[in-house]
């Protein structure tokens, strides 16, 4: 089951972060990257700092379990869970990606606090206002399940904490003052989940 993980995350790095990019390139002339927000150790430098600990901890995970240096943890080494994390995973790779090209040329990874594009409230986008890393999220908690071991659940762990600082302290507070309908649509869309995160809901 390790190997399956790993080709899979494998295959969601190349084709989220890769392809996505070279799409966008390809579209719009930019790559849609823009990096880091913040100073060290503020909010924000932690935000991405942690999504980087997510990644190498998430890839390391099924490695570690190959060459056998991380034991899996017992309670959750069961072919159930690893059906299910494998379901999972797959879900959420294909959804992550079917949300990233539904946000078509406003698609970015980080934030410029200069620039605006469209906001983009269709689609995935209406069911909640970060659908790419809600199923940034399902891939997650689904390649933990198929190789539940220590460093799997830090990346787990480092992924959602990152997730939300990303969400709270970059990109809303950016979103409220460069886009003027981005307080009515948080009002009535949910963060992460439908109708759970709503900002100010009326």
């Amino acid at each position: 089951m390790a190997a399956a993980a790993l080709a899979l995350y494998l295959v969601y790095g190349l084709a989220a972060f890769g392809w996505r990019a070279v799409v966008q390139r390809r579209r719009t002339g930019d790559s849609g990257y823009r990096g880091f927000s913040g100073g060290p150790t503020s909010a924000e430098w932690w935000a991405g700092t942690l999504f980087v600990v997510a990644i190498a901890a998430g890839a390391l995970a099924p490695v570690a379990d190959l060459i056998g240096v991380v034991e899996p943890l017992a309670p959750l080494r069961h072919r159930w869970f690893q059906g299910v994390g494998t379901a999972l995973a797959v879900i959420g790779i294909g959804g992550t990606l079917a949300a990233q090209f539904a946000m078509g040329e406003s698609w970015r990874v980080g934030v410029d606090p200069e620039e605006r594009t469209d906001l983009v409230t269709s689609g995935p986008f209406g069911l909640v206002r970060n659908p790419i890393f809600s199923m940034m999220l399902v891939t997650a908690v689904g390649l933990t399940l198929m190789v539940p071991n220590a460093l799997a659940m830090l990346g787990l762990v480092g992924l959602a904490v990152g997730l939300q600082l990303q969400v709270r302290v970059v990109e809303e507070p950016y979103l409220m003052r460069v886009q003027p309908g981005y307080g009515a649509y948080a009002a009535d869309v949910g963060r992460f989940l439908p109708g759970i995160g709503r900002i100010g809901a009326r």
